[in-house]
């Protein structure tokens, strides 16, 4: 079943982030993800939203999203996200209709 990555993400060093940006699609696309949505200015339709990126992933399902994000080499490559941005995690499986 699909799953979803959603981070929102506040930046704080954007020249540390851009090192994690650099490796990330080449581990990426090996786990057949796809990135459907990057917003740096997504518009707020209710509440408050105080990050200043937000993503959305879409993996084959759960256990290739956690495949990706507990892999050596992303887990190598995060260390520069978490330099570079706090952030919030969640991964979500799709609605079965």
């Amino acid at each position: 079943m699909t799953a979803y990555l959603i981070a929102q993400l506040k930046m704080k060093d954007r020249e540390t982030f851009t090192k994690y940006e650099a490796g990330f699609m080449d581990i990426f696309t090996t786990y057949n993800g796809k990135i459907l949505a990057v917003d740096e200015a997504p518009e707020t339709l209710e509440g408050e939203w105080p990050y200043t990126r937000t993503v959305l992933l879409e993996f084959p399902s759960k256990d290739v999203a956690f495949n990706w994000f507990n892999s050596a080499e992303y887990q190598k490559i995060s260390e520069h996200r978490r330099a570079g941005a706090d952030g919030n995690i969640v991964l979500i499986k799709a609605l079965e209709m």
